[in-house]
């Protein structure tokens, strides 16, 4: 069933998916959420979300939820609001390679169910960022053949669930479902 305010953005590194779904939140002039599922290991990659944090206003109310992203969503969830969770990529990542090297988490498959109930119920805006890791070679490796497999599926899951899904590529929204908000708003400008 299709959530009628829930956005997926899509695409490969760099592509510009996280800088386009911030833009749509503050777009949406409504008070913004924004869910960070990221785990933070290294020197390296703490430079990386500094550079997400510093791009977002200030006045945005940060959650971190690595594992529970379902609960954070439901808590965040309001009327008239905006929840921008920043990705799914990252949160699988934590689920199927827990920091302390622990096996997969065996939830996980209901923390997807748990995560398309919350997405089902929301009554906020939601803007949910996934990267599209699946248009290469079939990896080597049975863990990494799982990752890929898991969010692939989970990438469809939330597509199937949102009315409106683009594609980032080289900075350029494309749509897949729904019309790309640009667009929607250069027509209505009768451009």
């Amino acid at each position: 069933m299709i959530s009628p305010d829930v956005t997926f953005i899509v695409g490969g590194a760099r592509s510009g998916k996280s800088a386009h779904a911030e833009r749509l939140a503050s777009d949406s002039a409504r008070p913004v959420t924004y869910i960070a599922t990221a785990r933070v290991a290294d020197a390296e990659f703490a430079a990386r979300v500094e550079l997400h944090r510093a791009r977002r206003p200030a006045h945005w109310r940060i959650v971190e939820a690595p594992l529970d992203l379902a609960a954070a969503l439901g808590a965040a969830d309001a009327p008239g609001h905006c929840i921008l969770v920043d990705c799914l990529t990252l949160w699988l990542a934590n689920l199927l390679c827990p920091a302390d090297g622990a096996a997969p988490a065996a939830d996980y498959p209901q923390r997807f169910a748990a995560l398309d109930a919350a997405l089902a119920a929301a009554q906020a805006k939601v803007i949910v960022v996934s990267n599209e890791i699946g248009l290469g070679v079939v990896p080597l490796g049975a863990a990494t053949r799982l990752y890929v497999d898991e969010l692939g599926r989970l990438n469809q899951r939330v597509a199937a669930r949102a009315s409106t899904v683009t594609l980032m590529v080289a900075g350029l929204p494309l749509a897949l479902k729904g019309a790309a908000p640009n667009e929607a708003s250069l027509h209505a400008k009768g451009r």
